[in-house]
C-alpha cells in the first residue's frame, strides 16, 4: 500500500468515475484501475463497485475513513518537517464575518504579508456562530469574530471590543432628536442582519427584555447591504460600529445613542486547542496578539 493508492480511493469516492479520477491525478485510467486493484489483492476485499457510477463498497467506506486519516497524518508531517525551516511558511485559512473582512483583515493582511510573503492565506465569510463550527471541523485554521462560546475544544483571545449602534441616514426622524430612547424603535421601520448574526440575537435580546416587538421590514446578510439601505433612508439599523467608521467620517450615516444597546461585545481570534499549530499560524496569531487594539479600532 502506499499514499498514491490512497490518494486515487479517495478521488475516485468524489469523482464517481475511474476516468475523472484519473484526469485529476494525470493518471491513466488503466493506471487507476491497477491501483485500486492493488489494494483490494492486498487486503483480500472488493473496495469499489463498478458499475456506473462508480462507488465504494461498505467496506470501501470503512477503508476510506481511514485513508482520509492517514493523510491527514503524513500532511501533518510534512508540516512539522516544513516547521524545522528558519523562514515561516504555509497556509493560513482564515474564517470571520464579512464586516471584519472588510474593515480589519485589509489592514492586517497588507503589513503580514509585506513581511512574511511565504504564508499564504485564504479568507472566508461566515457569521460568527459558523466561526466556530468550522474551526473545530477543521475547515478553517484560524478564525476572528465575537466571541460567544466558551468551549475546552477551542482557544480564544480578545482582540477589541465592538458595541452594537442603531444608525440612521441623516435625513431620518431619529436623527433629530436630543434625547433618544429605546421605545422610539417600536413600530419603528427596522432593517436587520440575518438571525443567525450576533447583532440581530443581541438587538432581539433587548427588545424582548423590553417587551418590544420590532417592526423588521428587510433583512440583509451583509453590514455592507445594511448600510447601503439606511443610506437611501430605507429605515434605521442596529449593526456593528466598527462596520460604519467610514459612513460616520463621510457623514452618510448617523449614530443614534440609545443607552440599553451600550453593551460592549468581545472580538477575538479562536482556533482549536488540539491542533497543530504550524509556523505560519504561529507567526500569524503572534502578530495578531502583539497588535493594539487601536490597530482594530482606528478609523482609516
Amino acid at each position: 500500500m502506499n499514499i498514491s493508492q490512497l490518494e486515487t480511493l479517495i478521488t475516485i469516492s468524489k469523482t464517481k468515475s475511474f476516468r475523472k479520477a484519473g484526469e485529476l491525478l494525470n493518471l491513466t485510467q488503466p493506471a487507476v484501475s491497477a491501483q485500486i486493484k492493488s489494494l483490494e489483492d492486498e487486503f483480500k476485499t472488493v473496495l469499489v463497485d463498478r458499475n456506473q457510477p462508480v462507488t465504494l463498497t461498505d467496506r470501501g467506506q470503512v477503508f476510506l475513513e481511514q485513508a482520509e486519516r492517514i493523510l491527514d497524518i503524513v500532511e501533518e508531517l510534512k508540516q512539522k518537517l516544513s516547521d524545522m525551516e528558519q523562514t515561516p511558511q504555509g497556509h493560513i485559512v482564515l474564517g470571520t464575518t464579512t464586516s471584519i473582512a472588510i474593515q480589519i483583515l485589509p489592514r492586517i493582511l497588507s503589513y503580514f504579508q509585506d513581511q512574511f510573503p511565504l504564508i499564504k492565506t485564504t479568507i472566508q465569510s461566515m457569521p460568527s456562530s459558523q466561526i466556530y463550527q468550522n474551526v473545530e471541523q477543521g475547515l478553517v485554521d484560524i478564525g476572528i469574530g465575537y466571541l460567544i462560546e466558551h468551549t475546552p475544544q477551542i482557544h480564544a483571545s480578545v482582540l477589541y471590543y465592538d458595541t452594537f449602534e442603531v444608525v440612521v441616514s441623516p435625513l431620518h426622524p431619529l436623527a433629530k432628536e436630543e434625547n433618544p430612547n429605546l421605545e422610539m424603535l417600536r413600530d419603528l421601520p427596522l432593517i436587520l442582519l440575518s438571525p443567525d448574526t450576533v447583532g440581530r440575537r443581541f438587538a432581539e435580546q433587548v427588545f424582548k427584555e423590553h417587551n418590544i416587538e420590532a417592526h423588521v421590514v428587510m433583512e440583509l446578510s451583509s453590514s455592507e447591504e445594511v448600510k447601503r439601505m439606511v443610506e437611501i433612508n430605507l429605515g434605521a439599523a442596529i449593526i456593528s460600529k466598527q462596520s460604519i467608521t467610514r459612513e460616520l467620517r463621510l457623514g452618510t450615516l448617523q449614530i443614534v445613542p440609545i443607552p440599553e444597546l451600550e453593551v460592549t461585545h468581545p472580538v477575538g481570534v479562536i482556533y482549536k486547542s488540539s491542533r497543530y499549530i504550524n509556523s505560519a499560524m504561529q507567526q500569524f496569531l503572534g502578530d495578531l496578539k502583539g497588535m493594539p487594539e487601536t490597530k482594530f479600532t482606528g478609523t482609516e
